[in-house]
């Protein structure tokens, strides 16, 4: 017997008596260890003067055991959801102290609260200059050029959503609010999103393990834009299914064109989606009609972002643009855990950092036509394939992985392999072929890593040699002298630093040098530590006396003796 049209067949209900699966226990207890995590150094900073919060995180660690407990004895799946939920009420509690008790934000949240304050009062928001935020505590972003970006670099959105709050107070406490909020939100809706035994796993992947919680705090927009991916990307392949796009397909638009507009870390995991929704229609549908399914939701996504730009776009249109592009253009110095670190850390550095920057472009390019090309394979991994071009660009800091790994889990559990397994594939003859695919993958994929190789291998522009050192006590340096050859084809204009460690310090003062070198000259310079002195690290430390150019771009680097003596 079957049922009638334009009906369903009820889903079987879970009997009381059914016993959770052993993973989902094992789910449980993993996301109620993560909570551990970072969470005795608040409740110690809380302990000393914020006796509220303490005691919170106190009732937390009894929630934390009891829930340890009761995970590997409840007898039945719906009580083990319930303690799913008790897990998540316990975690946005965690998030909660903890930004109470830090909650200060980084260099981002500053410029997006002082963005914020900058639109209310009716000033320009991009191409303007704050240094007066920096300091004190709060990072700079050095470029190559010797200077400094103080303005705000990202899409608007998250500064339109901190204005109503700037209310709250001074600093970055407004930014705090929202993106920590975005945090939650995306918290939960992934979490009410998933299917029930798998919910845990969006608890840890959130709010577990510290790191996504310090980014909110922090303040930063691409926790905005995470929340607002989130339902972008739970069951993404089934969007527009039968040609329509439904409710939940102009959400999922919309949502999209939002994360566009918060900030530009979502530039680049839309093609790919745009590409796997094509790919599944047109493997249901037909190309013409899939083309317009894509072509609505695209529409609709560009719509949304255009309208929350609209105002920057009229008032300020040269500085907008320059504005979100300012992250690819600003040519800040090169920082991260990516394949920078050869020329940055084990090398004298590079004369063709810019390529570093083309493998980037490359790698990305690359990836995107091989997930074209074997959609059925890749499909799963849509959420990160985008992320791996960072690794080779010149700004390769690993929170631009971090920060969205919340999507890979939601890709894993609600767009697995199977949803791609009709999926329209071009096979051009030159493809067909196992021995001829892997030609194909090779063949996108060299230019990147050509161009990488290329980067990694160029030789310091400049040599440098130390000459001599005036101290102001035993332990700080107050001026260096130095010999610099040009050894480079054309002329360059050198800015030095000293550095100790990862990241790069402030730049030095030239007292005395020319300011460009011509090429093969060898000229002396003298230099001024940025506040007058430079103290000295413990015996053991290296210290590293960069030069940064910025036409071309390049790094020189050696290593100089700078002993504690009298």
């Amino acid at each position: 017997m079957t049922p009638a049209r334009g009906t369903r067949s009820p889903a079987p209900a879970v009997p009381e008596t059914q016993s959770p699966a052993p993973w989902h226990r094992v789910l449980t207890l993993l996301a109620d260890i993560s909570l551990f995590i970072g969470t005795r150094a608040i409740w110690t900073q809380a302990a000393s003067h914020r006796l509220v919060v303490a005691a919170a995180i106190s009732a937390c660690y009894a929630s934390i055991l009891v829930c340890g407990v009761l995970a590997l004895v409840v007898r039945r799946t719906r009580s083990l959801a319930r303690l799913d939920l008790c897990v998540l009420v316990t975690a946005v509690t965690l998030t909660l102290c903890a930004w109470a008790m830090n909650h200060g934000g980084s260099d981002e949240a500053i410029l997006t609260t002082q963005a914020a304050r900058e639109l209310v009062a009716g000033h320009p928001v991009y191409g303007q200059p704050w240094p007066w935020l920096f300091g004190h505590g709060v990072a700079l972003t050095p470029t190559v050029t010797g200077g400094y970006d103080f303005t705000y670099g990202y899409p608007p959105l998250t500064p339109l959503l901190t204005a109503p709050l700037l209310w709250l107070g001074h600093g970055a406490l407004p930014a705090t609010v929202v993106s920590t909020a975005a945090l939650l939100a995306g918290t939960v809706a992934l979490w009410r999103a998933l299917p029930t035994p798998w919910r845990s796993a969006a608890t840890m992947a959130c709010l577990g393990f510290g790191f996504l919680p310090s980014y909110g705090r922090l303040g930063y927009p691409a926790i905005v834009a995470l929340a607002l991916l989130v339902p972008v990307v739970v069951r993404w392949p089934r969007t527009g299914r039968g040609g329509r796009l439904g409710a939940g397909g102009l959400a999922r638009a919309a949502c999209l064109g939002a994360a566009c507009a918060a900030q530009q870390l979502p530039w680049f995991v839309a093609p790919f989606l745009l590409a796997g929704i094509y790919a599944v229609r047109r493997g249901e549908l037909g190309g013409r009609a899939a083309a317009l399914v894509v072509g609505r939701f695209a529409g609709i996504a560009g719509i949304v972002w255009l309208l929350l730009n609209t105002y920057f776009a009229v008032s300020e249109p040269d500085t907008w643009i320059r504005g979100i592009a300012l992250p690819l253009t600003q040519g800040a110095v090169i920082h991260g855990q990516g394949v920078v670190g050869i020329s940055l850390y084990f090398t004298g550095g590079s004369d063709r950092l810019d390529w570093y920057s083309h493998a980037s472009m490359l790698l990305a390019a690359g990836l995107l036509a091989l997930f074209v090309l074997f959609v059925r394979r890749l499909g799963p991994a849509a959420t990160v394939l985008p992320w791996c071009a960072f690794f080779v660009a010149t700004r390769s800091q690993d929170g631009y992985y971090l920060m969205m790994t919340p999507l890979w889990l939601a890709a894993a559990i609600t767009a697995p392999a199977s949803e791609f397994a009709s999926a329209w594939q071009p096979r051009p003859p030159v493809v067909c072929g196992r021995p001829a695919r892997i030609a194909a993958v090779a063949l996108l994929l060299t230019p990147a890593m050509a161009s990488v190789a290329w980067a990694a291998t160029g030789s310091p522009a400049l040599d440098m040699r130390l000459r001599s050192v005036r101290r102001a006590t035993p332990t700080a340096v107050s001026r260096l002298e130095i010999e610099v050859t040009n050894t480079d084809a054309a002329a360059l204009a050198p800015h030095f630093t000293l550095t100790t460690g990862q990241g790069m310090n402030e730049y030095w003062t030239v007292v005395r040098g020319p300011a460009t070198l011509p090429a093969h000259a060898t000229a002396r310079y003298e230099l001024r530590p940025p506040a007058g002195g430079f103290r000295l690290p413990r015996p053991g430390v290296r210290i590293r006396l960069r030069a940064f150019t910025a036409v071309p771009q390049t790094l020189s680097s050696a290593d100089v003796r700078l002993s504690r003596s009298g």
